[in-house]
């Protein structure tokens, strides 16, 4: 089960110390400038996660790049109400095809792990998923997720 949660951040370099400023340093671990700076110029992937502190819940922030998969997610958000407030998500199908990707480049369980999740918990649209694993060589990610018979 997931035990954080999943941002996509469109984050260009002007904004980058009004991020680390929201989030105050005695509430929050922010990563440096120069991590964040350095991630930021990722040609693809990068990322950086915000810790709270006194609860130690993590924001893995995924920065977005120009990419059909992040223009399809964001044509495809979906909103969720959170008592009075709302926000936007991403479509799971964006989630799964990304977690996919973490897998290939990092081979942590974890990934696995929430990508069985969701596909357990939610409804996807397995067709579009297997396309973009198809374009984006992630067979083998696809297959380690597959619930095991």
């Amino acid at each position: 089960m997931t035990a954080d949660i999943d941002v996509v951040l469109l984050l260009c370099r002007a904004d980058v110390e009004a991020v680390i400023s929201a989030f105050p340093e005695d509430e929050y671990y922010v990563p440096p400038l120069d991590t964040l700076m350095q991630e930021l110029g990722r040609k693809a992937h990068g990322m950086f996660n915000l810790i709270h502190h006194r609860t130690q819940f993590k924001a893995d922030i995924f920065l977005a790049s120009v990419d059909p998969l992040h223009t399809w997610a964001i044509e495809n958000r979906r909103r969720i109400d959170l008592g009075g407030d709302g926000a936007w998500i991403a479509p799971p199908e964006y989630v799964i095809v990304r977690k996919l990707e973490y897998l290939r480049e990092a081979g942590q369980d974890k990934h696995i792990r929430d990508v069985r999740f969701m596909l357990a918990a939610t409804s996807v649209d397995l067709p579009f998923i297997e396309n973009q694993v198809s374009r984006l060589q992630l067979q083998a990610q696809w297959l380690q997720c597959q619930p095991r018979l």
